[in-house]
């Protein structure tokens, strides 16, 4: 069907069905560089996702069965490789890419994996030195936990057997690559711990890539390590690998052969740890007992004359009284001094010399306190007397005597200074030098006086 030469109208579905068509097969399987963003997991357990550069955006979406796969966890902000396919998202109108397949830019998907558990476990805990037991130094069993196969337990038994060939060993077979490994050997782990049969365990395998180790990096190994109640010696690889296993575990061997060496010492050097601590004890005995032969002899020495110890402990008495009696003359002339010091203070501070002091200090302040207020109650007699004086000279009553009176208005009384402010047959109030007496005015005169 020619859509361009004829007028042909399609449905909004048919022409998405179409360009999807045209994407799935002219873009089926290509890789995509850019940058996380707008990341989601619903509970469908799909992801999505916006990969983006500095000009354009594509959606992205991984299904759940592509996300089990994954290494490493994605963030906002990671960049990416992508491996997918176009498509379109017919609901939406939108073409996407579909992922299968992805990995840090610049770095590998695994040792970013690597590197985010590790980080997520140590904040938990799991690699906290204080968790960690101590190897016992004689085990009677040793457990190992790795592939029956591989090269890693024949270095083991090995190396137990040139050292010490009748320590027993307890092998749980496990596989230690590929799917299902990893709860292989985490089962391994807790299932030795419910026997407790053996003292130590040894979990680990032969060298390999990253990719082969992995089984070592997994979280549900680190944690069946960490819950473990057996001391564990981690045995993972070469001695340049480093595993999450490794971080878990009480004690890293850098091989299973240098494993099998650190786990208990050889005959060989037992039996010259045990003929050295031997050698030690018999020296101490030795010289203990000569200590002891001496001591004996002197007794001996002083049996032998009595009178010889007994003067010797009489010196001692003598020595000891001495010292006693010139303790007691230092103490007794210590606190004879101290009194005669008190008993100064006490006649210095008597309170009988100090009453009598205040007494004569509060007599003679009597005689000053009282002459001091005769002479204030002259000062004020005085100066009353002067004041009198000067009231009397000023006082009107002094006036009126003379003849003179005081005239007030008989409505509101006040004195009258101005005949201006008279009315013919006012009231009038006279005050004189005895008594006092009412009139009425009849004429006024306003003139000069």
């Amino acid at each position: 069907m020619d859509i361009f030469s004829e007028k042909t109208i399609l449905t909004v579905s048919r022409l998405t069905a179409l360009l999807r068509g045209v994407l799935e097969e002219n873009f089926e399987q290509l890789w995509v560089q850019g940058e996380v963003s707008n990341l989601s997991y619903p509970s469908s357990g799909h992801c999505y996702f916006t990969l983006k550069d500095a000009g354009a955006q594509l959606r992205c979406v991984m299904f759940k069965n592509a996300v089990k796969n994954l290494k490493f966890r994605l963030t906002d902000g990671m960049a990416l490789i992508v491996r997918g396919r176009i498509s379109v998202y017919d609901q939406r109108g939108e073409y996407q890419l579909i992922c299968e397949y992805m990995e840090p830019a610049g770095v590998g998907a695994l040792q970013t994996a690597f590197v985010q558990l590790k980080e997520k476990l140590a904040g938990e805990g799991l690699f906290a030195e204080a968790h960690k037991t101590a190897m016992p130094l004689f085990p009677r069993k040793i457990g190992v936990i790795t592939s029956p196969t591989g090269a890693a337990i024949h270095d083991i038994l090995n190396v137990l057997k040139r050292r010490f060939a009748s320590l027993a060993v307890l092998l749980y077979p496990v596989r230690v690559q590929g799917e299902g490994s990893a709860l292989e050997i985490a089962r391994a782990i807790d299932e030795m711990n419910r026997l407790a049969e053996v003292d130590i365990l040894i979990v680990g395998r032969g060298g390999g890539s990253l990719e082969d180790l992995w089984a070592f990096n997994e979280e549900v190994v680190a944690r069946a390590v960490y819950r473990s109640k057996i001391p564990i010696m981690s045995a993972v690889g070469h001695e340049t690998d480093w595993t999450i296993c490794d971080f878990a575990a009480d004690l890293r061997a850098p091989t299973p052969s240098a494993a099998a060496e650190l786990v208990i010492a050889s005959a060989g050097e037992l039996r010259s740890r045990i003929d050295a601590l031997s050698s030690r004890l018999q020296r101490s005995v030795e010289n203990l007992l000569a200590a002891h032969d001496s001591r004996l002899a002197g007794l001996r020495r002083a049996l032998h004359d009595p009178r010889t110890m007994l003067g010797h402990l009489a010196q001692r008495l003598d020595d000891l009284t001495g010292r006693l009696e010139t303790g007691l003359n230092v103490e007794v002339s210590r606190r004879r001094d101290r009194f005669e010091r008190l008993q100064d203070a006490l006649q210095y501070n008597d309170p009988k010399g100090m009453i009598a002091t205040l007494r004569q200090r509060v007599g003679l302040l009597a005689l000053r306190t009282e002459g001091l207020l005769n002479q204030r109650m002259e000062l004020l007699r005085q100066g009353f007397g002067d004041n009198a004086a000067r009231l009397e000279v000023l006082s009107p009553l002094k006036t009126l005597a003379r003849g003179y009176a005081i005239a007030t208005h008989g409505s509101d009384g006040t004195v009258v200074t101005d005949a201006a402010s008279l009315a013919t047959g006012e009231q009038l109030l006279l005050r004189l030098h005895r008594g006092q007496a009412r009139c009425r005015v009849e004429i006024i005169e306003t003139g000069k006086a």
